[in-house]
């Protein structure tokens, strides 16, 4: 069922958002979601329900341009607006949380790094392989003992001769188990985090996966576990100095979270609805109920209100005028936005709701994560909070 619902998507515009998209970004966002379509949607279900990441789909990411697509063109990126970015985003988690995490990851946590604090010796050797998808990254900040406070990591780099040696662990990483690279921050002696690129094969690394997940069952994670390893001096990020440089990638990632989830919220969406439409109850359709109908149109009018939300932030970056707390609103707004729609849509759906003929507890559970993941819902609202009075109310 889900499949024939699926071929017949049309997406949620009520306010005609799509007349403010340019024709390249229409065509995007179409290309995008004939793959979802064709690649994602048939084989996801049982990738959920089996663990399974299907790997098999990073190189196709970096084949329809979904890996760092406003990455410069030079270095084998998309050279796209930051609108079309969050289309891509958006239409990927309309597949799954999972496969948007991917890209997400690669996108704004490996390459965009590289390309704002790397030297050109590493955007070009890095850069274009993990644009393609040959090469998949990951991003080592949060800790065992540290999540919300990244200042507080304990892993710790040292300088040795020529060589860094580092020492410690990150935790909760997507890609990690299957990354060629990853970009690790930590303390060096002075107590300022740096930036480094960590390869696969070097001695002392290793990348555990974590086993025993109830959402984004399909993606895969782990730890990062550094035993001493050496770093080569060229693998130092030279521009990446301080907190904000890794929190800036953040702020990437979690634009991209912001529209993400709204195509998660568009796929239950579209299921509640069409089953609404066929399922009979006392002679006539659930979509002919009152209370059936109030839950659609609050559901489409939140959806809306997000997309309104996305469409700003994505003006505002475009324009280099957005602010990462622009950004904490965007992100903590569209994901309980989201959450609360899928729960609502298999609410609808009574018993069938909770099978895998109808992604919404799948959609649910990945949710669970995302409004965890890179940032809480609490901190983000701290962020809105200390923006608004000036006051820091954190620890």
């Amino acid at each position: 069922m889900q499949n024939r619902y699926a071929a017949s998507y049309r997406g949620f515009d009520y306010l005609n958002l799509d007349e403010q998209l340019t024709e390249e970004q229409k065509l995007i966002r179409e290309s995008i979601r004939s793959w979802v379509n064709t690649a994602v949607i048939p084989i996801i279900e049982d990738c959920a329900e089996h663990n399974k990441f299907p790997k098999h789909l990073v190189k196709e990411l970096g084949e329809i341009g979904a890996l760092g697509p406003y990455i410069p063109t030079k270095y084998g990126g998309g050279g796209l607006d930051l609108i079309s970015y969050g289309l891509i985003m958006q239409e990927l988690e309309r597949g799954d949380s999972g496969v948007r995490s991917c890209a997400s990851v690669q996108s704004s946590l490996v390459m965009y790094p590289i390309w704002k604090f790397g030297s050109e010796e590493q955007k070009n050797k890095f850069l274009p392989k993990l644009a393609k998808g040959e090469f998949i990254g990951c991003f080592g900040l949060t800790e065992p003992n540290h999540g919300s406070d990244p200042s507080g990591m304990e892993t710790r780099i040292k300088k040795s001769g020529d060589k860094y040696i580092l020492n410690g662990a990150k935790m909760w990483i997507t890609n990690s188990p299957l990354s060629d690279i990853a970009v690790v921050w930590a303390k060096n002696e002075d107590g300022h985090i740096i930036g480094c690129i960590v390869e696969r094969g070097m001695k002392g690394f290793s990348a555990p996966e974590i086993k025993g997940k109830w959402s984004l069952r399909a993606s895969i994670t782990g730890e990062l576990i550094f035993e001493d390893v050496e770093i080569p001096a060229e693998n130092i990020l030279p521009l990446a100095k301080g907190l904000k440089a890794p929190l800036s990638c953040l702020s990437s990632a979690r634009y991209g979270i912001a529209w993400g989830s709204m195509g998660a919220a568009m796929d239950c969406l579209h299921h509640a609805v069409e089953y609404s439409k066929e399922r009979k109850q006392f002679g006539k359709p659930l979509a002919g109920f009152q209370l059936t109908q109030k839950k659609l149109a609050e559901m489409l009018t939140e959806l809306t209100k997000a997309q309104l939300l996305a469409m700003q932030l994505g003006k505002l970056n475009n324009e280099g005028k957005i602010t990462p707390a622009q950004i904490s609103m965007g992100k903590r707004n569209n994901v309980e936005t989201a959450l609360r729609i899928a729960r609502d849509c298999r609410q609808i759906c009574g018993a069938m709701g909770i099978t895998g003929d109808f992604p919404f507890m799948r959609h649910a559970m990945n949710l669970e994560s995302v409004i965890t993941y890179e940032g809480t819902h609490e901190v983000h609202l701290l962020i809105t909070g200390m923006d608004l009075t000036g006051e820091n109310a954190f620890g």
